[in-house]
């Protein structure tokens, strides 16, 4: 037996579904909810208190007398759906939401009501849930914000927006949106379908509007009454473009710099304004006009956008006293559409102030030649400063100390001729740089610098010689005109036309019968035997003198002596030996033997000396004591000593003495050079000896005599410069200035002071200086 599903209003919900009215279909439904076609409820969601009636399950069996029960299961079962177990109406106990769960799925079923055994097979039946527009569209992603160039066409979308519907889509127009603008007008339009929001307006400049804010609303139901709406806002800003020119505020800019200002100062600031922003604003300056000599150059501050006027070329007041500059200033950017870049132009008006300035040097560099053998006070060369003022003060010229330590150099101060002061010598220094200054008179603050250049030229004053000290060996085997020796020379000079150097023998040995010469013809010679008789027994050394001549003018020679050994060589010409054993040994000792033989001499002789210095330690009187005497075993040692003299500085023996007190007993370590007087002794008192008495006088003399040990006492200096003629060098305790002290006294010295006199005897124009 089946379950069967009753109708509820079945005809008035058919009438409702084929006449498709709106609002008057959902109104005649909400009276009579619940329906069955198919197994299936369709409800509405709802959203009243009170229970709705969705369907009633009747089963053939509820015959009145049967003792039945409706069963129901399933989703929401018992929370949601409630039924009644004897009528089998079905009810909606809470508010139903499309959005949440859109059908259900139960099943019935009818059983016996004391056993709850099933009656019939389960039923199984959907109950659909039917949507009504109870959700407002929302902008999900708003707000908005968007951008666009100004001056854009109209039309121009500028964004998009979208908004969206939790209503069902398929059913009805409750999740049809339309969208509208409701602020932003008359700028901005918007596309009721796509949403799309365009340019309304033409000809949106930003320099007068940048931002605005517009609001879209959304509306479903087709946007007919009685439909939900939302809003967003959307916050539009117009971008910059290149459609400003630049322009100066002053069509006239007026400076005044100096002339002495250097160069790459900056002598001036212009500014060309644009009203576009970043890189549309950007502009490079240039100057177009007056400036034929190059003098100005103008650059762009990055930071400021300003153009910096700057030097590039000094100014001069005495030759140009104003300058008219028209400058110009163009945009770094433009747009294609705006026909070329946007430029402005501006006059500068430039004055020359003038300014007080240093002399001028002829030449920032000079280049003298003097010679060597120059004498004192000739004139090396002239340098020449001129004020360039209008005023033309007179310059004085000084040379400048630290670059002439030696003071080898003098200027005169009006004419500025250079001098020489000391005699100069190449060899010690080719070139001399000193720095000449010149200064106003007007104003000393004044003071310019120019470099000179002084090269020592040579002349022939220095004699060629040897290039080393040669020492040539001869074998005793050698053959007549054997090489012995090849000899070159040197010469401190430097000739325009190069070295040529002659080479002979001294007149008394031009007939020697031992040795001759060779010249080379490379400015050498080679040294020759003459005979093959050499023998080092006869003779071990000769020494052969050679001049040695240059080709300067005068001609300069000087006399090297060369050294010859007689050797022993081996059959391949090798020195084997340069010595004269064989002549001194004749007996045939080899050089071992003879190391030997010293060896053992030397030996004996250390024997000898330690056995004397043991007899002499032996012989030496011992101190006789008193076993019992333990004073002797007190040994206190509150010094550094001077080793064994030390020991007989304080004889224990003198303490069993105490008679010998009196007197003055001499020390025997040294002999001094002084002698004393011998003190009278303290006498004892009546009880004996005093021992502790007798030692701090004992003690008390040897540390008032100078010339006994301990050697290492210590010798405190409280002074300087005892017994030197000189004197103490400080000047920390001299009431005397460096301006009064005359110090011609340390030419006296001698050479070691020399120096020093010469550093510390000020001329007048040095004092100027």
């Amino acid at each position: 037996m089946s379950i069967s599903l009753l109708f509820f209003f079945f005809f008035y919900f058919l009438s409702i579904l084929a006449s498709g009215l709106g609002e008057g279909q959902r109104l005649l439904s909400r009276a009579k909810r619940g329906w069955v076609w198919n197994q299936m409820f369709v409800l509405e969601e709802f959203s009243g208190p009170d229970p709705i009636l969705v369907g009633r399950l009747h089963t053939d069996l509820d015959v009145g007398s049967k003792n039945i029960k409706y069963v129901l299961a399933g989703e929401g079962a018992g929370t949601i759906f409630a039924i009644n177990e004897l009528t089998g109406d079905i009810h909606a106990m809470k508010r139903l939401d499309r959005e949440e769960k859109a059908e259900y799925t139960l099943t019935a079923q009818v059983v016996n009501a004391d056993t709850d055994e099933p009656l019939e097979p389960p039923s199984e039946f959907i109950i659909k849930v039917q949507d009504i527009n109870d959700n407002p569209p929302q902008f999900i992603e708003g707000p908005y914000r968007a951008s666009v160039p100004e001056m854009s066409p109209v039309g121009t979308p500028v964004t998009r927006v979208t908004a969206t519907d939790a209503d069902d889509p398929v059913y009805g127009n409750s999740a049809k949106l339309v969208y509208s603008i409701l602020e932003g007008q008359p700028y901005f339009s918007v596309d009721p379908n796509s949403a799309t929001i365009k340019i309304a307006l033409h000809g949106m400049d930003r320099e007068m509007r940048e931002e605005y804010l517009v609001v879209i609303q959304a509306k479903d139901m087709g946007g007919h009454m009685g439909g939900l709406s939302g809003t967003t806002t959307v916050t539009i800003t117009l971008t910059d473009i290149n459609d400003n020119p630049p322009k100066f505020s002053k069509s006239l800019y007026e400076f005044i710099i100096p002339e002495d200002l250097p160069t790459g100062k900056m002598g001036g600031k212009v500014k060309a304004n644009d009203r576009d922003i970043g890189e549309n604003a950007k502009s490079t300056y240039s100057v177009i006009e007056g400036n034929d000599q190059g003098v100005f150059e103008i650059v762009t501050d990055p930071q400021t956008q300003e153009g910096l006027l700057r030097l590039k070329k000094p100014l001069d007041y005495e030759s140009k006293r104003a300058y008219t500059l028209k400058v110009e200033a163009t945009n770094v950017r433009f747009e294609p559409s705006s026909g070329g870049p946007f430029k402005d132009t501006a006059t500068v008006k430039i004055v020359v102030e003038d300014a007080d300035e240093p002399p001028v040097f002829s030449k920032p560099m000079y280049s003298l030649e003097v010679n060597e053998n120059a004498p004192i006070n000739t004139v090396i060369g002239t340098v020449n400063a001129r004020d360039p003022d209008s005023t033309g003060s007179s310059v004085r010229y000084f040379i400048d100390r630290h670059t002439d330590l030696e003071r080898q150099f003098n200027i005169n101060v009006d004419d500025g001729k250079i001098t020489l002061a000391k005699p100069l010598d190449r060899e010690t220094d080719m070139w001399h740089n000193i720095t000449v200054t010149a200064t106003e008179v007007r104003n000393h603050s004044q003071i310019s610098r120019a470099i000179v250049a002084i090269r020592v030229m040579d002349i022939n004053d220095n004699a060629p010689e040897f290039a080393t000290e040669y020492e040539a060996f001869l074998c005793e085997n050698g053959k007549p005109g054997q090489v012995i020796q090849t000899v070159s020379a040197v010469d401190k000079d430097d000739p325009i036309q190069g070295h040529y150097f002659d080479y002979r023998l001294v007149p008394e040995m031009l007939n020697n019968p031992n040795f001759t010469i060779k010249n080379n013809q490379d400015n050498s010679i080679s040294v020759l035997a003459k005979h093959d008789t050499f023998r080092r027994q006869k003779q071990e050394m000769y020494f052969l003198p050679i001049i040695v001549t240059d080709n300067g003018n005068p001609p300069m020679s000087s006399t090297n002596t060369l050294t010859i050994r007689v050797c022993g060589c081996s059959k391949d010409g090798i020195v084997q030996s340069c010595n004269v054993e064989a002549y001194v040994l004749p007996i045939g000792l080899s050089m071992g033997a003879l190391i030997a033989i010293l060896a053992c001499i030397i030996l004996l002789l250390v024997i000898v000396v330690l056995f004397v210095t043991l007899r002499r330690h032996k012989n030496e009187p011992l101190i006789i004591k008193d076993d019992e005497d333990v004073r002797e075993n007190i040994i206190r040692y509150d010094d550094e000593g001077g080793g064994e003299e030390d020991t007989e500085a304080f004889d224990i023996a003198t303490l069993q003495n105490p008679d010998g007190i009196n007197g003055y007993l001499p020390r025997k370590d040294i002999k001094p050079d002084l002698q004393f007087m011998p003190r009278a002794g303290q006498h004892s008192g009546p009880n004996g000896v005093d021992v502790d008495e007798f030692i701090n006088v004992r003690l008390h003399e040897a540390d008032n005599d100078p010339t006994a040990p301990p050697y290492d006492s210590i010798q405190i200096y409280g002074y300087e410069g005892r017994g030197s003629i000189a004197g103490s060098l400080s000047s920390l305790e001299t009431a005397s200035s460096d301006s009064d002290q005359n110090y011609d006294y340390l030419r006296e010295w001698g050479p070691r002071f020399r120096r020093l006199g010469e550093l510390y005897s000020v001329g007048e124009s040095d004092r100027e200086t």
